[in-house]
């Protein structure tokens, strides 16, 4: 699964960068300044956790079956649910979708932490 979380990376690095770009030169002018850094905010998380699955890649060739994978899914799901909500949000104003973003990070913790004790492991 190693090359498939590498391949998801790049893949939400991607889209990441197209995000940022929409944000900086398509919504500037359109979202309130309180609004644009709740998509900003969504798009750092979203970079970080694309990094972060090319880490898991990486890390997954280096030592196979350390069950990795499941770091790897906890950050994957992690960013859809909080940069996804954020990003909702700050394109919609609906304030509720505010309370879905904590499932998220709460995903992405748990991805790093499992990732952390099984690198740990492996080692």
């Amino acid at each position: 699964m190693s090359g498939s979380w590498t391949v998801a990376g790049a893949v939400f690095g991607a889209l990441g960068v197209a995000l940022g770009a929409f944000g900086a030169h398509g919504l500037r002018a359109r979202l309130d300044p309180a609004l644009l850094a709740v998509f900003e905010t969504g798009v750092r998380y979203h970079m970080y956790h694309a990094l972060a699955l090319v880490a898991v890649g990486l890390a997954d060739a280096r030592w196979p079956g350390a069950g990795l994978g499941a770091a790897g899914w906890l950050m994957a799901i992690g960013i859809v649910v909080f940069s996804g909500s954020l990003y909702l949000l700050a394109l919609t104003g609906a304030r509720w979708l505010g309370a879905i973003a904590p499932i998220g990070g709460t995903a992405l913790i748990a991805g790093w932490l499992w990732f952390a004790v099984r690198l740990w492991q492996a080692r």
